[in-house]
This record gives structure tokens, sequence and C-alpha cells, in this order.
């Protein structure tokens, strides 16, 4: 619970943040267009802005929800785990349930949850990378290989 409910708050502030941000960007936008102003630049802003947040917000609950399967059936898998231990030990073991046998951790449902882990923090990147970040990581590491496409001015 250590986990979920912070990540839940967390999740929810900022979706209400994001909403109020792109009511604030659309009236901005609306008022742009009544002046005769254009709004490109804007636009393809509010777009990054959503295509970031949702590349953000879907590995997140995809996250939420795996956290939400390992906190539902932990116990009986932990009960699960104590029957098979006391047989290995010969030690009392918990009374056995009638009906079916007990759940086991579904696999996938682990990969899923670190796939979604991994994913938020690609997306971050996504934000990061583009076309004017790129040029400046070219120009650093050409001028780490000597290769300064600037002009050198006064200190050669």
């Amino acid at each position: 619970m250590f986990l979920l409910i912070p990540l839940v708050i967390y999740l929810s502030v900022g979706g209400i943040f994001l909403l109020a941000g792109f009511v604030s960007l659309f009236r901005i936008r609306t008022v742009m267009k009544h002046d005769g102003t254009r709004t490109d630049k804007l636009e393809r802003l509010m777009l990054r802005i959503g295509f970031f947040s949702g590349l953000f917000i879907l590995p997140s609950l995809g996250y939420l929800a795996c956290l939400f399967y390992e906190y539902y059936h932990f116990d009986d898998w932990m009960i699960q785990w104590n029957r098979q231990m006391c047989k290995i030990f010969s030690i009392p073991c918990p009374a056995a349930r009638h009906g079916p046998p007990d759940p086991k951790p579904i696999f996938h449902i682990y990969m899923v949850k670190y796939v979604c882990s991994m994913l938020v923090g690609v997306t971050s990147s996504v934000w990061l990378w583009s076309g004017k970040t790129v040029v400046s990581w070219r120009q650093f590491a050409e001028r780490l290989q000597g290769k300064d496409t600037r002009s050198r001015g006064a200190y050669v």
C-alpha cells in the first residue's frame, strides 16, 4: 500500500494539472485565432504535450494495474509458499482449503510490470530528443574529436 497509494495520488494530481493545462492552452489558442495570430507553434506544442502525456500515462496505468494484481493475490501466494516450505522442512502446515488449487503468480504480468516501469523512463527521453538536441550532441561529439565546427576566432 505504501507504493500504490502515492502512485495513485501522483498520477491523479498530474492528470488534473494536465487537464487544466490543456484547457488553458485551448483558451489561449482560441484568443490567438480570433486576433488573427498564427497558432502553428502552439498547436505543435499542444500535440507534443498530448503525445508525451499519453506515452507517460498509459504505461503508468499498466504498472499500477500490475501492482494491484500483486496486492490482491499476495496473501494467497504466501499461504501457498508456506505450504510448500512446510512439506520440505517437515513442519506443521496451514490447513488446506477445499476447492480450486492455490493460485500461482502469472509470469507475464510481472514482465508487463517491468516493461511498463521502463517505458515511463523511455517516454521521458522522448520529450528531450528533438532536432535541436541531436544537433547539440553532434556538435559536442565533433568538438571532442577535434573537429570544431564553430569559428575559432582569436584563440588560434
